[in-house]
């Protein structure tokens, strides 16, 4: 049989003379018509855009072994920290073979089964679990799925002991946390309100809190808050566990300073103010079982601080320090801790350059007590303890971990021999390549020290090697060590992995995010070109060599890395991204972002963002590297018109061979943003690996 051999020109784009006038600026959008996915042009743009690529890929070589080797990684499954309630402990696990974790449930007589499981719900595997949380008393969980990536949480509401269905759908609970009242009748949570009721283009804003009564119909719900304010609000409720305290958190979009909001339920449950947005602080508050209000703070610390205070008096002019701000960590978490003893601690999670930390310390003193011993270098991702209606265990905290190599699993502290070991593996078992994991050091263009995460084959560089280059740097998210198959897969085929903590991101704290934001955006591009020239400089890469990838924000990342640098990059994989600044806030969530990034409704900030969007710096005859965009048509966060106007936009303006340096646009259906099941991670990880490898000439086979 004769190879089909793929085209050698791209499918045609309509280009037009699209040009706005904003505030005395010619902006050009040349290819605006692919922003509406209904029109039968971009229908049928994209149609000749998926055959393109998708002969191109699936000719690239070493396919199968990677898939293999991805699919192998991943049998490895996972299992979390147990979350308890009155001696329950409700806990997720997946299995070799299966498409998503199972919601567990371990009963007081240690016997489990599945309380909760995705697939069964939905065979065709686009049902995923979003959120769930059980009663205080654990006889009752709610939980949140939603449908073919679309993260329109519907919820429900389950008995736990017989497994049936109490009720449910709830809609419109998208990013909807759910805090129970005591006895299991009641609980607290957010709500958008119906389309008919708010502007058209709003309808995925106007969140309101509600107390819902389980049994009754939404629409009878209490509303608690939300009426008169930025439409944009999201908001956290948090109840008490004796029921008495509601503690609200809310922040327009993503931006990061809070307002917070308590009410004595027992006395009225007026809401009263403590802290507003214009402050421009971040705060978590909660009332622990000592009966004080604590609150983990930005005031006076960008590296976040513990205060406490009576709930009496919650305002922060009556917040006293417990435990300071530390100037090379960042505080994360704080946990009860009592082990039955007259002399209970708080377990509080720090991260060291992205590294967690774990320590006791004295709720009375503040006083660091004790060093909890944790397995190396990687992540604690949950942090449990057993509640006050549990018998037995009090000593013990469990804790969620996962680091480059090992996969999500289970340690567990024991206080009273100070001793961490592993309590619960993966189930499943992966055979691991050699890896050698360091941190290092290098200097950005500014002057700024950066920290990198290496993924390398052998201790020390012996040649240049074939690099995977990823990163995020932006709305205070850490980028920490977990384990990565798509890493753990390049490095097995001989080439080097890394992950910089960019400005940006969190890893350093607030001053580090607001030192990658606004005006101040190019900070984070120029530390990951010194990224990129860090690994060429020390011999592990060469720029023939270079691959970098990101998704979302980190598309946006790897969108102006190849337009500002198209020399230093090899190839490169943007993933559901933001690349047209100017127009980003018309889009999905967009105008949730402009805080992070800046709004071109404002001349000052527009001039930001014309100084690095990606599809207005793409410059026609320029050598761009070979480019895979990968998009998700269910996607209600980025809009997929940004990969399809700068996929036209490369197509048309390079100067480098199709053959090879292509550029190309992948797309998935029924899939979003976000969580996606093992064969559809497999499937995309394989196209975008095989399409690095082949491009930096990493073998596979």
């Amino acid at each position: 049989m004769t190879k089909v051999q793929p085209p050698l020109s791209y499918p045609p784009a309509e280009r037009a003379d699209t040009v706005d006038d904003l505030h005395g600026r010619r902006v050009p959008d040349p290819y605006r018509g692919l922003e509406d996915p209904a029109d039968p042009r971009t229908e049928s743009w994209s149609a000749a855009q998926d055959e393109f690529a998708r002969a191109r890929l699936d000719e690239l070589p070493g396919r199968a072994e990677i898939a293999q080797r991805l699919t192998s990684l991943l049998a490895a499954g996972s299992v979390s920290a147990p979350v308890w309630r009155a001696g329950r402990a409700f806990f997720t696990r997946r299995a070799p073979g299966q498409e998503f974790p199972v919601l567990y449930l371990r009963d007081d007589d240690g016997s489990e089964r599945p309380l909760l499981d995705v697939t069964e719900l939905d065979p065709s595997g686009l049902t995923t679990l979003d959120r769930w949380s059980p009663s205080l008393e654990g006889d009752r969980l709610a939980y949140q799925v939603s449908v073919g990536g679309d993260e329109e949480s519907l919820l429900y509401v389950l008995d736990v002991t017989t497994g049936e269905l109490v009720e449910g759908p709830i809609d419109r609970c998208r990013y909807s946390s759910i805090s129970w009242m005591p006895g299991g009748a009641e609980f607290f949570y957010v709500r958008r309100l119906p389309p008919e009721a708010v502007p058209a283009g709003e309808e995925q804003f106007h969140r309101r809190v509600w107390r819902h009564q389980v049994g009754n119909h939404p629409d009878d719900d209490l509303l608690v808050h939300g009426d008169g304010l930025e439409h944009t609000f999201y908001y956290d409720a948090r109840v008490s566990r004796d029921g008495r305290w509601l503690l609200i958190h809310g922040s327009p979009g993503t931006a990061r300073r809070d307002s917070m909001w308590i009410a004595d339920l027992s006395a009225g449950g007026e809401l009263r103010q403590v802290i507003d947005t214009s402050e421009g602080i971040r705060a978590s508050a909660w009332v622990e079982r000592d009966g004080r209000l604590y609150v983990q703070t930005t005031l006076d610390a960008p590296r976040w601080r513990l205060c406490v205070t009576d709930p009496e008096t919650p305002e922060p002019a009556h917040w006293q320090e417990l435990i300071p701000e530390e100037p090379d960590s960042v505080l994360e978490a704080v946990r009860w801790f009592d082990d039955g003893t007259d002399d209970p601690k708080l377990a509080v999670l720090r991260t060291r350059h992205a590294v967690s930390d774990l320590a006791l310390h004295d709720p009375v003193t503040g006083e660091r007590t004790d060093e909890v011993p944790l397995p190396g270098t990687g992540q604690i991702t949950a942090l449990t303890a057993v509640d006050e209606d549990t018998e037995g265990d009090r000593d013990r905290l469990w804790i969620g971990w996962t680091d480059f190599a090992t996969p999500p699993c289970v340690q567990l502290y024991t206080r009273a021999s100070g001793t961490t070991r592993q309590d619960r593996r993966a189930p499943g078992a992966a055979e691991l390549p050699e890896v050698h994991t360091s941190q290092v050091e290098y200097t950005s263009k500014d002057g700024t020290t950066v920290r990198m995460f290496l993924l390398t084959p052998t201790a020390e560089p012996d040649q240049p090697r074939p690099a995977m280059v990823t990163g995020y740097g932006g709305f205070s998210l850490s980028m920490e060590p977990s384990y990565s198959p798509t890493a753990l897969a390049w490095v097995a085929a001989g080439g080097v992995w890394a992950l910089p903590s960019l400005r940006g991101g969190g890893e350093e704290g607030e001053q580090w995010h607001r030192a990658g934001m606004r005006e101040s955006k190019q900070n984070v591009f120029d530390d990951f070109h010194a990224a990129a020239e860090h690994l060429v400089a020390t011999g592990w890469s060469s720029p023939q060599q270079l691959a970098i990838t990101g998704g979302s924000n980190g598309g946006l990342l790897v969108g102006a890395a190849l337009t500002q640098r198209p020399d230093l990059y090899r190839a490169v994989v943007c993933s559901a991204p933001l690349l047209d600044m100017v127009r980003y806030e018309k889009f999905l969530l967009g105008r949730t972002w402009n805080e992070e990034y800046g709004t071109a409704d404002d001349p000052a900030e527009l001039d930001w963002l014309l100084s690095y969007s990606p599809y207005h710096a793409v410059t026609e005859g320029t050598a761009y590297p070979s480019v895979l965009f990968t998009v998700y048509e269910s996607d209600t966060r980025v809009d997929p018109n940004h990969a399809r106007k700068m996929c036209a936009a490369l197509q048309h303006a390079t100067a480098s061979d199709l053959a090879r340096r292509p550029v190309l646009l992948r797309r998935e259906t029924e899939v979003g943003h976000s969580a996606r099941s093992v064969s559809r991670t497999v499937g995309l990880a394989t196209d975008q690996i095989a399409f690095l490898a082949e491009a930096t000439g990493l073998p596979l086979a």
